[in-house]
């Protein structure tokens, strides 16, 4: 694949997954601010990037993300189930994003 084919199709995935975060959110009455927004986007990116081109994740530690609210953990597992070829542990690390952003007020 070329690298402007691959940089297409990282983005068409990442753009999918995002619509579908969008989706959890608004069900979920999850409102990130824009900074939340935007890490969220990139952690999104790359989990794209490592589903297409099978790049490992670095070996995370699950005690990390003990404080992660069992309903953060299910929605980061939703995400991860888009994917259909990324470990669990991908959805430790995207839990913080839904954990930090249910904490926002409308």
């Amino acid at each position: 694949m070329e690298k402007g084919d691959e940089e297409r199709a990282i983005q068409a995935l990442a753009d999918r997954v995002m619509a579908q975060i969008n989706e959890l959110f608004a069900a979920g009455h999850i409102y990130p601010n824009a900074v939340q927004q935007q890490m969220l986007t990139s952690h999104v990116r790359a989990m794209a990037l490592r589903s297409l081109t099978g790049e490992p994740l670095p070996e995370v530690e699950a005690e990390l993300f003990e404080d992660i609210s069992p309903e953060s953990m299910a929605l980061a597992r939703q995400v991860v189930d888009l994917f259909g070829n990324l470990p669990q542990e991908e959805a430790w690390l995207l839990s913080v994003h839904f954990e930090v952003a249910k904490e926002n007020e409308r």
